[in-house]
């Protein structure tokens, strides 16, 4: 199944000379979707999960049907704020600025294998902070699965040893 086929362009959003990829058209196809979670899993099913990790926002949309399918637990990381619990914060920088996401402290077992997951792979930044508060709270980081990855925004770099796999590539 060609997943790139399901993904929108939207030029100019959200700002002049960005080009969106608009990942809704493959969500809204059982095939499709049903197809990128299967493949995820295909990639680290023999890893032994712990734990999936899911990015705000749509990196729940992968990442709760994944765990399942792996036989493991799902924990969420987020903005600021948005988790009831005692958590964990990382700053990262963003290209004017900076940003904070959050975990839970009590996600999963020190030492647990992670498996982190999102839509999207561009610059690394968010990726890479959630590595980071992942291996605050002990945990292993098994690797990276995105659905789409910018390759020309170079992301993976900042994930360095780091396992990362793409479904599509741009």
């Amino acid at each position: 199944m060609d997943l790139e086929s399901y993904i929108r362009d939207v030029p100019d959003f959200p700002k002049p000379g960005i080009v969106f990829k608009d990942i809704t058209p493959l969500l809204a196809d059982h095939k499709a979707v049903t197809e990128s979670v299967d493949r995820m899993h295909a990639l680290f099913a023999d890893q032994g999960i712990d734990r999936v990790i899911g990015i705000e926002s749509r990196g729940f949309l992968f990442g709760v049907p994944l765990a399942m399918k792996l036989g493991c637990g799902f924990a969420p990381v987020r903005k600021p704020k948005k988790l009831p619990y005692k958590t964990r914060s990382e700053e990262y920088d963003l290209e004017y600025g900076t940003d904070v996401l959050e975990i839970h402290e009590d996600a999963f077992e020190r030492g647990a294998k992670v498996l982190i997951v999102d839509d999207l792979l561009a610059t690394g930044g968010t990726m890479r902070a959630t590595r980071n508060l992942v291996e605050s709270i002990g945990g292993k980081v098994v690797g990276c699965a995105v659905l789409i990855e910018l390759d020309f925004l170079n992301g993976r770099k900042k994930l360095e040893d780091t396992r990362v796999e793409a479904l599509i590539h741009y």
